[in-house]
C-alpha cells in the first residue's frame, strides 16, 4: 500500500487540507480512544501551520489524506520534535515509517525526538527498529470527582480569584516562565500561545484561578473540560476535567499553595457537574506524583518520548 502513496512536505495548509486532516484525526481518535496529536500541535494544525512547524503529508493517489506529520526544528539544543499519526485501516503498511524517514530528513543535523501518544506497542516497535530509545514518560492520571474531596486551606495572605482577559495576561506570563524554567514546552509561552489557547471554545475564566498576595501573582490552577458542550470534533464522549496548569511562584512554595490550588480547582471541576479528573505528569517527577496520589489520582495512560 505504501507504493502508492505519496509524501510532501509543506510549511502551511490550506483550508482544505485542514478540514481532511481534521477529519482524519477525529477517525484516529474515536478508534484509538485517545488524540493522536499534542494540544500544541492540534492548534496549528486548526490555524494552518506556524513559522517553526513543518508537515509531512501522505495521501493517497486520489487525495485521501492516510498519514501525517509535523517535526519543529527550532529547538538548537535538544533537537527536532516531531509527532505523526497513520490511518488505522492502513497502518503496518510501511507509511509510519516512511514518514520517520521523512522527519529525520528534515531535521537539521540527524537527531529527533519522536512523540507517541498512548503507550502503543506498535509505536514501540517501530521506534526501536529505527534506532530510537525512550527519553522521557508522562503519566496521564485519574480521580473521580464523586470520591470525597478534602477542602482547600489556602495559606494565609493568598486570595484565589478568576483570570481577567484582558488584565491578567503579562502576569501569568511571568508567572508561567518563573515556575517551569527548564520545561521549554510549557515555560516559554509567549502572549500569542495563551491568545490562542483562549480563543479556545473550552477556554472559561471561572476555571483559570489565580492566587495573589497582594499585586503579586503567586500561583495558578488552570482547568480544562475535555467533551460535553465544549467538545467540537466529530466524535463524542463524556466530559472530563482536566488538571491542565498548576504552577507556583519559586518564593512561594512550600505552604502548601500548590495542593490548596490543586484541590480548589478540583472544586470547580466538580461543581461543573463532571464526575471525573485527569492530569498529565511527567514520570519522574515523583514529588507531584506523590501529590497527585495523595489527593486521589492514578496512572491511567502513558505518552512516551523516543529520541535518536
Amino acid at each position: 500500500m505504501s507504493d502508492s502513496v505519496r509524501y510532501r512536505t509543506v510549511r502551511q495548509l490550506d483550508e482544505s487540507t485542514v478540514h481532511d486532516l481534521t477529519l482524519l484525526l477525529d477517525r484516529i481518535t474515536e478508534h484509538d480512544g485517545l488524540r493522536p496529536l499534542s494540544e500544541h500541535v492540534w492548534l496549528h494544525v486548526k490555524e494552518g501551520g506556524d513559522e517553526q512547524g513543518q508537515h509531512v503529508l501522505a495521501a493517497t493517489s486520489a487525495g485521501r489524506i492516510v498519514g501525517y506529520a509535523h517535526i519543529d526544528i527550532t529547538d538548537e539544543v535538544e533537537g527536532a520534535s516531531a509527532e505523526l499519526t497513520v490511518d488505522p485501516d492502513l497502518r503496518r503498511t510501511g507509511i509510519g515509517r516512511e514518514l520517520v524517514t521523512q522527519l529525520l530528513a528534515l531535521s537539521p543535523d540527524g537527531r529527533l525526538r519522536l512523540w507517541s501518544h498512548g503507550e502503543q506497542a506498535g509505536s514501540a516497535a517501530l521506534a526501536q527498529d529505527l534506532g530510537f530509545h525512550r527519553s522521557r514518560v508522562l503519566w496521564q492520571m485519574r480521580r473521580s470527582l464523586f470520591a470525597p474531596l478534602p477542602r482547600a486551606l489556602v495559606p494565609e495572605g493568598i486570595e484565589i480569584r478568576p483570570f481577567r482577559i484582558g488584565k491578567d495576561e503579562q502576569a501569568w506570563l511571568d508567572l508561567n516562565r518563573r515556575a517551569f524554567p527548564h520545561l521549554p514546552d510549557q515555560g516559554t509561552w509567549e502572549l500569542t500561545d495563551l491568545e490562542r489557547r483562549i480563543r479556545e471554545p473550552w477556554f472559561s475564566p471561572e476555571g483559570f484561578l489565580l492566587a495573589w498576595r497582594g499585586s503579586q501573582l503567586v500561583g495558578c490552577h488552570w482547568t480544562k473540560v475535555h467533551g460535553g458542550t465544549s467538545h467540537t470534533h466529530g466524535h463524542q464522549h463524556p466530559p472530563v476535567g482536566e488538571v491542565y496548569v498548576v504552577a507556583v511562584d519559586p518564593d512561594a512554595r512550600g505552604e502548601g499553595l500548590g495542593r490548596a490550588l490543586t484541590l480548589a480547582g478540583l472544586h470547580h471541576l466538580r461543581s461543573r457537574g463532571l464526575d471525573q479528573a485527569m492530569l498529565y505528569v511527567d514520570a519522574s517527577n515523583t514529588a507531584a506524583i506523590a501529590l497527585y496520589e495523595g489527593l486521589g489520582f492514578a496512572r491511567w495512560d502513558t505518552d512516551v518520548l523516543y529520541r535518536r
